[in-house]
């Protein structure tokens, strides 16, 4: 699996997988455009978007109605490392369900791809023109 970040001058970069694109930047007050989320409003809009995606398959499968099925992400930073140090999810489904599925939604929520990738954190490798390019601006 593939994507790729972008510059596409200022601030902002494009994420590009397949056929999809999304647009990140930085608001004004921190010198971007504001063309769109910023990357930490990204990160935490992929957590709220997986629990809002694992709860919705759960609620298809046991006929609960997905209508005014919503996640509020609320998050707060946090210092050395700078990061994203809280966030907390609520998950807002104005249907009633049954009290023995309450505990079973809840694993589904936490179960989300997202929030694993998170609570077990994957190996992450970084390198500097990986494709042998030895100046900065091309070969």
């Amino acid at each position: 699996m593939k994507l790729t970040a972008a510059y596409h001058g200022g601030t902002r970069f494009d994420i590009t997988s397949g056929t999809h694109r999304i647009v990140t930047d930085q608001p004004a007050v921190d010198g971007g455009q504001d063309a769109g989320m910023s990357p930490v409003e990204l990160f935490v809009g992929s957590v709220a978007s997986c629990v809002a995606y694992f709860v919705g398959q759960f609620c298809a499968r046991h006929n609960i109605s997905r209508e005014g099925l919503r996640v509020d992400a609320d998050w707060a930073m946090a210092e050395q490392p700078h990061r994203v140090g809280q966030i907390d999810i609520a998950i807002q489904l104005p249907h009633r369900i049954p009290a023995e599925l309450k505990e079973r939604l809840m694993k589904v929520a936490h179960g989300c791809t997202v929030h694993q990738s998170i609570a077990v954190p994957p190996d992450i490798a970084i390198t500097l023109n990986p494709h042998g390019y030895d100046k900065i601006g091309g070969s």
